[in-house]
């Protein structure tokens, strides 16, 4: 179950470099977990600890960490290559990898603008430092929080980099399930969606519960109640209700792996990824 139960540990990690001003390396951050169940080196002790210990329990959550990123890049190709969208607001960014959303954007648009947002030090750091433009188009950088998306829509670089009268692709994969409580999701999403014009487009992928086992569900609840979990799932129609308003982009919600796969791909087991995912425009 991919991130169904992510597990929260502190860890002393003595063996890395002192990190930058702001960054805890004894408590395990998404974004550097993430990297590590991508095959990253950009984490630490905790968050390696944190990982290994959710896969004892989910032994394929790789599995869904990689179809997320898989499903980042196809979905970024379709709004460049096939929907003409030019810029982007990526929330949740993530460690810099292979094939970033500004790398696949500018592959196909050169002239595409995109602005990261992440809340963690370390990913800015990285994303300052690897994440550079086109000469054509521009990458810019915020460090915010998606739980207050009027501070990252009133932030000077969004406006700089950003024209929000033209339609933007908003990237929310794999970061709404860090947003706890049922039905809290949803006001976020609408109050980003509001900002932006018609003919921009979400794409969303989020953590589910809905394919796990009996046992694998029991698990995650007690997870929950006991605090030891940063993720927050939902069921397809909580997820399938953020995309209200807005127009499918077919196959609609399926899972991640799903969505649009490449040609003679291998489509694994709906359990082993665990991973909603839509596409919708804004008409």
């Amino acid at each position: 179950m991919w991130a169904a139960a992510a597990i929260v540990l502190g860890v002393d990690d003595t063996s890395a470099a002192a990190p930058a001003p702001g960054i805890d390396p004894t408590a395990p951050h998404p974004a550097r977990r993430y990297n590590y169940w991508l095959g990253g080196k950009d984490n630490f002790a905790a968050d390696r600890a944190s990982g290994d210990e959710l896969q004892k329990h989910f032994p394929k959550v790789r599995l869904g960490a990689l179809a997320n990123r898989a499903l980042l890049q196809r979905a970024t190709r379709f709004l460049t290559a096939e929907a003409g969208i030019r810029q982007f607001l990526d929330i949740g960014t993530g460690l810099p990898t292979a094939d970033n959303t500004h790398e696949v954007a500018q592959r196909h648009a050169p002239e595409s603008r995109v602005v990261y947002v992440d809340n963690d030090p370390l990913v800015m750091v990285h994303a300052r430092a690897l994440l550079n433009s086109s000469p054509e188009g521009r990458t810019a950088y915020i460090e915010a929080d998606l739980n207050d998306p009027d501070a990252i829509l009133r932030h000077p670089v969004l406006h700089e980099t950003l024209n929000l009268k033209e339609p933007v692709g908003l990237m929310l994969v794999a970061v709404l399930h860090f947003i706890h409580g049922d039905g809290a999701a949803a006001p976020i999403v609408r109050r980003l969606l509001d900002a932006l014009p018609s003919g921009s487009y979400l794409v969303a992928t989020h953590a589910t519960s809905d394919f796990g086992t009996p046992e694998q569900q029991a698990l995650y609840q007690q997870l929950i109640a006991q605090g030891r979990s940063d993720v927050w799932t939902r069921p397809k129609e909580e997820f399938a209700g953020l995309f209200e308003g807005l127009e499918l982009v077919s196959p609609g919600v399926v899972p991640a792996s799903e969505w649009r796969p490449e040609p003679g791909a291998e489509i694994p087991e709906r359990s082993d990824i665990n991973v909603w995912t839509a596409v919708g425009r804004k008409p």
